[in-house]
C-alpha cells in the first residue's frame, strides 16, 4: 500500500495541550516533523487543529474550561493566533509555508461557498503549503457550529478529495467497551460499517479540553465510509504515528468500506455534511430496506413520522424503522405537508392534491445514505 497523495489530519485539543492545559510546543514540533516528512515524501497534508480555546484559556488565565459561550469565544479569539503561529514557526524552519483557514458551517452551507472553500484549500496545497483549518469559534453560533472538529475534518476530507483521514486522539482507537471500565475490552482494528452495535458502545464527550468523544468520531466515520475515504482513529502522541498510518501499518482503528462499494459524489456529501438538518422523518421497515438495499427514493407512503419545522428544499435527517440515523436528504415537502401526505401512496396524493404535489418525500438524487 503506497502513501496517500493527500491526507487530512485532525488533532484534538486533549492531544495538543500538556497537563497544565497550555499548548505543548514540544509535541507540536514532533508533529510538524512528521508533517514535513510526509510533504517531502510527496504527500500533501491538511491539518484540522483544535486547541484555540484551550490556548486562549492559558493566555487569559482560566484554570478550567469556561461554561458560557461568550467567554469560550473570547478564549478562541485569544488562542487562535497562538495556535496557528505555533504550527507556522516550526514548519517555516523546514521550509514549508502554513496557511490558516477558519470555517463555520454557514461558510459552506451555500454550494458556491462550499466550492470556493475547496478552491482555496486546493490552491494552498498546490503552492506547497500546509493549510491549518479550524472552526471559526469566535463567530460561530450553536445553529451553525460543527459541534466538534471530527466532523469538520470529515467535511474537509470530502472537500479536497483526500485519500486518507486520520483522527489523532488521546485513545488508541475504538474498543469493544470502555477500557477504563472493562479491562477485557479489546481494540477493534478494522470497521467496514458503522451499525447500531458500534454506536451503542460509543461514549460521550472526552476531556475538559475537547468537545468530541467516540460518538462524534463514529459520525465522522459514517460520513467517510459514504465518501469512500479511509479513516483511522489513533493515539496522536504515539511516536511517528502519522508516518506509520500513511505507510499502511495497522495502527488504531481503520474504517474502510469493502472493495466495490458505491461511493457518493460531491453534491450528496455536501448535502450530508455541510447543511444543517432542519427536521427528521422516520421510515417504516419496507422503506428502510428500499433505501439501504436498493438505493430507492423515499416515498411518502413509507414515512411513519415527521418532526421539526422545515420547508421544501431544506435538508432533513432520515431515521430507519429502528430509530438509527441512516441518511440526510433534501425534502420535497414542507413539514406541514409531510404530516399530511405521510403514509399515503403517490396515486392517492395525485388524485386529491394534484399531480404536481405527488412527489417523493426525498428523491434518491438528493439523498446521502450513510
Amino acid at each position: 500500500m503506497g502513501a496517500p497523495r493527500l491526507m487530512v489530519v485532525k488533532i484534538g485539543s486533549s492531544t495538543l495541550v500538556d497537563e497544565t492545559g497550555a499548548l505543548d510546543r514540544g509535541f507540536i514540533r514532533s508533529l510538524c516533523d512528521q508533517l514535513a516528512a510526509l510533504v517531502s515524501g510527496g504527500t500533501r497534508v491538511v491539518v484540522v487543529s483544535s486547541g484555540a480555546a484551550a490556548a486562549g484559556r492559558d493566555i487569559l488565565g482560566f484554570a478550567e474550561r469556561p461554561n458560557d459561550i461568550a467567554t469560550l469565544q473570547a478564549c478562541a479569539a485569544a488562542g487562535q493566533a497562538r495556535l496557528t503561529q505555533a504550527y507556522a514557526d516550526v514548519l517555516a524552519e523546514r521550509g514549508i509555508p502554513c496557511g490558516q483557514v477558519l470555517l463555520t458551517r454557514r461558510d459552506v452551507m451555500d454550494r458556491d461557498a462550499f466550492l470556493n472553500a475547496r478552491t482555496t484549500l486546493t490552491r494552498l496545497l498546490e503552492l506547497g503549503a500546509v493549510p491549518v483549518v479550524n472552526e471559526n469559534d469566535t463567530v460561530s453560533t450553536a445553529e451553525f457550529a460543527f459541534g466538534d472538529n471530527d466532523m469538520l475534518g470529515a467535511l474537509v476530507a470530502a472537500l479536497v478529495g483526500a485519500e486518507l483521514y486520520v483522527i489523532c486522539s488521546d485513545v488508541e482507537g475504538l474498543f469493544t467497551a470502555n477500557p477504563q471500565d472493562d479491562p477485557s475490552a479489546t481494540l477493534i482494528e478494522h470497521v467496514s460499517e458503522v451499525d447500531h452495535s458500534l454506536t451503542a458502545i460509543a461514549g460521550g464527550s472526552g476531556t475538559s479540553y475537547g468537545t468530541g468523544g467516540m460518538s462524534s468520531k463514529l459520525r465522522a466515520a459514517r460520513a467517510m465510509l459514504a465518501a469512500g475515504v479511509p479513516m483511522v482513529i489513533c493515539r496522536g502522541r504515539r511516536e511517528g504515528v502519522l508516518l506509520e498510518v500513511a505507510s499502511g501499518r495497522a495502527v488504531g482503528t481503520r474504517f474502510e468500506a469493502p472493495d466495490g462499494s458505491t461511493h457518493e459524489g460531491g453534491r450528496k456529501l455536501w448535502i450530508g455534511l455541510a447543511e444543517v438538518p432542519r427536521g427528521t422523518i422516520a421510515l417504516d421497515e419496507g422503506a428502510t430496506r428500499a433505501v439501504l438495499e436498493r438505493g430507492a427514493s423515499i416515498l411518502p407512503v413509507g414515512v411513519v413520522s415527521s418532526s421539526g419545522g422545515y420547508e421544501r428544499g431544506d435538508v432533513i435527517n432520515v431515521q430507519s424503522s429502528s430509530g438509527d440515523l441512516i441518511g440526510r436528504g433534501i425534502a420535497r415537502y414542507s413539514s406541514e405537508d409531510m404530516s399530511r401526505v405521510r403514509g399515503i401512496k403517490l396515486d392517492v396524493i395525485s388524485r386529491f392534491l394534484g399531480e404536481d404535489r405527488a412527489q417523493p418525500a426525498i428523491h434518491r438524487d438528493d439523498l446521502l445514505v450513510f
